[in-house]
């Protein structure tokens, strides 16, 4: 393959990511490590000598995504044949080197366990060493992986790996292993660098974010929190809100079970820590939520939810919920749309329950029919974007603070950013500005989950 293409011959990866924002840092993390190696990133398929699709396990959907999309890539290979196309990440994990027998074409498939080993696996291809299945016990050093793409301005950091939780339906303790926090000093050298780099925004990652410190230790015994916090993830707030040049930190996903007095003392005290928590709730039936395995019910969810409103009383909530899980009856469905509009949810991903061979939700009987699934997750969709809409239209002809993203993917002459909440802002730029700028913005229309507006000057006008 060398010798065709040159020797001096650059090679370019494209990444296709499927799946949670953990499946998007990871394939930063992929791309860092290439780039490392002596590749060149594209977001052009049709230049890639190297195509990796990075693949989720948690629905069934998101694999028949990634599935197809491997599949077409064996078919540009007839045209291609110096194309090397690799699946990664939790599907493959999962099936192993099934995936081999059902992507005609694949070069390799390397797993959750064993992404540090890319750059070897994808120079044993171009040797005529394969294909190569990968899914080796053989944890990744966090390390190896902690590298980011320069230029962001915002930047997800993971400072807790796997799950230890094992709802009845999640995938995730299978593909992703056993939960283990990262030590707070190599987290905070991560931090730092990114800030160095420009980055202005950190998402701290965690499958259960709020178990942050409870597998291992994570702090040496002498470290002191300059607010009295003893839990691990606040102490991480108090440490990466006070980096330089970090000017907001976000937290997820979080579990009822880890919102604690002092988790809300922090969201409330600490500067730069966002008024904003995605906080799956699932169910909305105490009958159902025990089925699921999820540790809670609905009483202790809101009493969760009021407990982080008492100390931040701005908090936007969002969430996931399933519709459709086993046994789930009209009248469950029902207590899922009373706990949703009693916990006031900004915003909220609704799915559609799939089986996932391997967890136990799997020996149930899937009782809930596909058409009544959709309805369902129609109700609560439109349920949302009326809940949604009610929530942002108090805010127009309110004043916002804005981080810029850049351009709006619809519309170039306008431009993008969140708020502190999280809530997605399009506004018509006053002035030159860049992406990492703080504007404030003149909240002027709305929708469900966006505002619209214009730039304004600190007075207002």
């Amino acid at each position: 393959m060398m010798g065709q293409q040159g020797i001096n011959h650059v090679l370019a990866v494209h990444i296709r990511t499927y799946g949670c924002q953990m499946n998007v840092r990871d394939s930063e993390a992929i791309g860092a490590l290439l780039v490392r190696q002596g590749y060149r990133l594209t977001e052009r398929e049709d230049e890639a000598d190297v195509i990796l699709i990075n693949t989720c396990s948690v629905r069934g959907k998101a694999e028949d995504k990634a599935v197809g999309k491997l599949r077409l890539m064996g078919v540009e290979k007839r045209e291609r044949p110096h194309l090397i196309v690799g699946a990664v990440g939790c599907m493959v994990q999962r099936i192993g080197r099934e995936a081999l027998k059902r992507i005609d074409g694949l070069d390799f498939a390397v797993g959750t366990h064993r992404l540090s080993a890319l750059p070897a696996v994808i120079e044993a291809i171009r040797a005529g060493r394969g294909p190569i299945v990968d899914v080796g016990e053989e944890e990744t050093e966090p390390e190896a992986l902690a590298g980011h793409l320069s230029g962001q301005v915002l930047a997800f950091v993971n400072i807790l790996l796997g799950c230890d939780r094992h709802c009845a339906y999640c995938i995730v303790p299978t593909v992703r292993g056993r939960e283990w926090s990262r030590p707070a000093e190599s987290i905070m050298r991560e931090i730092g660098a990114l800030a160095g780099d420009g980055v202005k925004e950190v998402t701290l990652l965690g499958q259960s974010v709020m178990s942050y410190g409870r597998a291992n230790v994570v702090y040496p015994e002498a470290h002191v929190s300059r607010h009295g916090f003893m839990e691990a993830l606040p102490r991480l707030l108090e440490e990466v809100s006070g980096v330089p040049g970090i000017q907001r930190v976000r937290f997820t996903s979080g579990h009822p079970s880890g919102c604690t007095e002092e988790l809300a003392r922090a969201m409330g005290e600490l500067k730069g820590v966002c008024d904003h928590l995605h906080l799956p709730v699932q169910s909305g039936s105490d009958r159902i939520l025990k089925a699921m395995r999820r540790g809670y019910t609905a009483e202790t969810y809101l009493a969760a939810v009021a407990r982080l409103r008492a100390s931040v009383p701005s908090l936007a909530l969002t969430s996931d919920v399933i519709v459709g899980f086993p046994g789930e009856t009209e009248a469950d469905f029902e207590q899922t749309r009373l706990l949703m509009d009693a916990a006031g949810f900004d915003n909220a991903y609704i799915f559609k329950y799939s089986p996932r061979e391997g967890t136990p939700a799997a020996s149930m009987v899937d009782d809930v029919t596909p058409d009544e699934k959709m309805r369902r997750n129609h109700v609560l969709l439109e349920d949302q974007d009326r809940r949604g809409l009610d929530l942002n239209r108090v805010l127009v002809g309110k004043v916002v603070e804005v981080l810029t993203e850049g351009p709006s993917l619809r519309n170039q002459d306008r431009w993008a950013g969140r708020t502190t909440t999280s809530k997605i802002t399009i506004f018509e730029p006053r002035a030159a500005i860049k992406a990492g700028d703080t504007v404030k913005v003149l909240v002027e229309r709305v929708g469900p989950q966006t505002l619209y507006g214009s730039v304004v000057g600190e007075d207002g006008i």
